[in-house]
């Protein structure tokens, strides 16, 4: 009678290749090869996570700083000055999905304590200021309640430090147009008083914005009762498309429209194409160690060829043998994925945390703000971009073994036994 065949990955399977994964004296070197098979596939799927987490942090960080101060919408005049900014302003405000339609005046000056920095004047009403939570939710000193009363100016932070100022003390703004003299015109200069000191934490915004009233501001650029602008934030800036022309409707005459994308379209393409060269330059790192697998099973088949000849004179199929082999392989890099997932997510959950220790122990800042805009290094994990990490390495991982499985199941045990 014959007996019936061995189901696929039968237990002397797995058995076997768990006594192929441990070392011993004679193949030890081969079990070398394996440790840093494990070692590059843990590393290359953990960094791969924390690089993709951390280019995600940055993205999702800059563009919440960038569009929780700066306009989903900038609607600009055309033809003739925006007079009329109060009643755009409200017809605008009424548009469904616009949560806040402020009108500013802006310009550029020098301002100047115990040191000098050049800063971008924006002027707006109180109501405006508190509706912006960026400014609102994040003031250190002083307090904005009574903005337009006080005539006084909001700053950031890293203007405050570099002027050594603090709420109550007097920052000095100079103007490039002033007043027109018979000797031309003079630089207008002003003292204001700093009723407020915010902190975004993004420093490019910290060192340099200054809040002023929206009827200062116009006294003090020379704007005849108009703004620069029309600032419109919507409540989903995904969706600033469907909001163009209901904007475009509701102005009432005739403007230009510049959104987010078009004004930071460079910026974030940049960071886009960084992001998809890193996923591609790490992949790299999962390969290399695939390819290890490949090379440390090759030289197990060859040191086991008088074993697999043996069990095929036993009964052993070609199957079960190339599943020994196969198992053998897919055991380290599922394992060697599975803990660079742990490691991966580990580091992403408590990355500021190693950040400053590592600063702590080098004595060095390794993350300046002003090199990198942010105040702490952000880690964002993406479901999805994971899940594309560990199919990934996975599918490298079982690629790999599956020609040295093929060549121990082509194996001729008549020529393993001669030799």
């Amino acid at each position: 009678m014959t007996e019936p065949p061995t189901a696929p990955f039968a237990p002397f399977e797995w058995m076997l290749s768990a006594r192929y994964l441990r070392a011993r004296r004679k193949d030890g070197f081969i079990s070398v090869i394996a440790g840093f098979s494990f070692l590059g596939i843990m590393l290359g799927v953990a960094t791969l996570i924390i690089v993709m987490a951390v280019m995600n942090g940055f993205r999702k960080e800059l563009l919440d700083k960038i569009l929780g101060l700066n306009s989903h919408i900038l609607v600009q005049p055309l033809e003739t000055p925006l007079t009329d900014w109060k009643d755009m302003a409200e017809r605008l405000s009424l548009v469904p999905g616009i949560r806040l339609a402020a009108p500013v005046v802006d310009g550029t000056a020098l301002a100047s304590s115990s040191g000098a920095s050049g800063v971008l004047v924006r002027g707006i009403r109180a109501d405006d200021l508190n509706k912006l939570t960026s400014i609102a939710n994040n003031i250190k000193q002083g307090s904005i309640e009574a903005f337009d009363e006080n005539q006084g100016v909001a700053i950031g932070q890293r203007l405050a430090d570099q002027l050594s100022l603090h709420a109550g003390d007097a920052i000095t703004l100079v103007a490039q147009h002033g007043a027109v003299t018979p000797m031309g015109v003079m630089p207008r200069i002003k003292k204001h008083k700093v009723g407020a000191i915010f902190e975004i934490g993004m420093s490019e915004y910290d060192a340099s914005m200054v809040f002023m009233p929206i009827a200062e501001a116009q006294s003090y650029f020379n704007r005849n009762n108009d703004v620069t602008a029309v600032e419109i934030f919507t409540a989903d800036p995904a969706r600033i498309d469907q909001f163009r022309k209901a904007v475009t409707g509701a102005a009432g005459r005739p403007v230009f429209l510049v959104d987010w994308r078009q004004r930071n379209s460079t910026f974030f393409n940049a960071l886009q194409v960084e992001r998809n060269v890193m996923f591609l330059i790490l992949t790299m790192i999962v390969l290399v160690a695939a390819l290890n697998i490949v090379s440390g099973l090759i030289m197990l088949v060859k040191d086991k060829g008088s074993d697999v000849a043996i069990l095929r004179t036993m009964g052993a199929s070609r199957g079960s043998i190339m599943r020994i082999f196969l198992i053998t392989g897919a055991s380290i890099g599922v394992v060697g994925t599975l803990v660079g997932l742990v490691v991966g997510l580990l580091v992403c959950l408590n990355i500021d945390s190693i950040r400053q220790f590592l600063s702590w122990l080098t004595s060095a800042d390794l993350f300046p703000r002003e090199l990198y805009f942010l105040s702490k290094l952000p880690a964002e994990i993406d479901f999805a971009e994971t899940s594309a990490v560990l199919i990934m390495a996975l599918t490298l991982s079982l690629l790999a073994t599956l020609y040295p499985s093929w060549r121990a199941a082509r194996l001729d045990p008549v020529e393993a036994l001669r030799r």
